[in-house]
This record gives C-alpha cells, structure tokens and sequence, in this order.
C-alpha cells in the first residue's frame, strides 16, 4: 500500500513539472537560442545588470553540467574566438556528471572539484592564469527534508568559496547560488573577510515559487595571513 501511495505521489509530482515546464516561457526560449536549459537567463540578467563577464575573462564553471552557464561564459569571454577583434578568453567547466562538449569550453567531466586532486588537475588546466570569475549554479538532491536541504547548500557555497580563494586574481569576482534561510547572513559576513563588496540577485528568470537567490562577491582581497603581532593583514 505505501508503495503505491508512493508511487502516485511521483505522478503527481512528475505532471505538475511538465506542466510548469510547458507553461514557462524561458524553456521554449532556451530551445530557441540553443541553449542546454533554461537557467541561462539567469545568468545573461545577473551579467546585464552587474557586467561580471566580458571577452578575455578566464572563468571557471563549477556544477556545471548540463552547461547553459558555461555557454554563456564562452560567448560573452569570447573563448571560442567567435570575435577575432576581441580577446579571447577561457572556459573551464566542472562537474561530477558528464557535460557533452561545448566549443570553446574546456570540459573537466566526472570530477569532484572539492577534493586536492580536482584543484591540481584545475590549477594545471589553466596554464598559469588566474581565473576573473568563479561560476556556481548548483544545488544538491532535494531530500525532502527542508533543514537537511539548506545545510547541503550551505556546505556547497562554503566549498566554492575555498575554491574560488585558491584560483580568483586580485579584484576577482564569485557569484554562487544560495537558498534563502538564516544561514545566508552569516554567510554574507564570511565572504566579507574576502570580498570588497556583496550583493545579493534574484533574476527574473527564477521562479517566483523558488527560494533560490545568487550571492555575488566582488573584489576578492586575497588570502590574508597572520602578521608577527598577530594581527592579521
């Protein structure tokens, strides 16, 4: 008997997506434009209003399959020299799953990018160049459980922001999504410590049943250390 209550709880579930996803404007859009889903709209709004990518940029993708964010990294860096009149810049996407090939990216399938071995193999693809802005669009499996939930994002923000210390230049910027709660605060006044200034985005493109938000961190400081007084600098 659970089993099937179960089971008719996935239908209904499973409906109520398609039918949201036929009633949403920006997954036609997304066909249309030739992009792999409908999140690149997010990321072409938050770039409009607060002009985070631009040709020459080097910029690191993490989650990012199946690579709408990653897409519109390449055409607005200009990585897969489309605009011989401007610089070109370079793409690195990452994820656990597999990311079919997007022209103009370099693809870093199958790899966890919180573990020592991701950072070298990410360090080396690289070649020396510090990265001008790190990208983060993920959000781990729902479990249904609300609290667990927000802690799982939490700790994905707080990975990509020990990734994005080790590789971002000077005046680097991050932009990572959140889910709205009381962990996000403290979460602003951590980044503080390395970040000139903060933001927080909520695009159009989001769903207006979503708790979902992007935090942007402009500026990265660095990694201060302790000076000989204690004191840190």
């Amino acid at each position: 008997m659970c089993f099937l209550v179960n089971c008719l709880k996935r239908l209904k579930s499973s409906q109520q997506w398609l039918s949201r996803q036929r009633a949403d404007p920006y997954v036609e859009k997304a066909k249309i434009c030739n992009y792999r889903c409908r999140s690149a709209f997010k990321l072409l709004e938050m770039n409009e209003k607060a002009n985070i990518l631009f040709p020459g940029q080097t910029v690191v993708d993490l989650g990012a399959c199946p690579g709408s964010w990653t897409q519109v990294a390449v055409q607005k860096t200009n990585a897969d020299g489309a605009d011989s009149s401007k610089p070109k810049g370079k793409v690195l996407a990452i994820d656990k799953l597999q990311i079919f090939p997007i022209e103009g990216a370099t693809i870093m399938s199958n790899m966890d990018f919180s573990t020592i071995d991701a950072h070298d193999k990410v360090i080396k693809a690289l070649n020396g160049r510090q990265v001008d802005l790190v990208l983060s669009d993920m959000a781990p499996s729902a479990t249904g459980v609300r609290e667990l939930d927000k802690d799982r994002i939490i700790g994905l923000c707080y990975m990509a922001i020990r990734f994005a210390a080790l590789v971002t230049r000077i005046d680097g910027n991050l932009l990572f999504k959140v889910w709205d709660g009381k962990e996000v605060p403290i979460l602003e006044m951590d980044l503080q410590r390395f970040y000139k200034s903060i933001k927080i985005m909520k695009p159009k493109a989001s769903r207006s049943d979503s708790s979902e938000k992007f935090i942007l961190a402009r500026g990265f400081r660095g990694i201060q250390k302790p000076l000989e007084n204690g004191q840190w600098g």
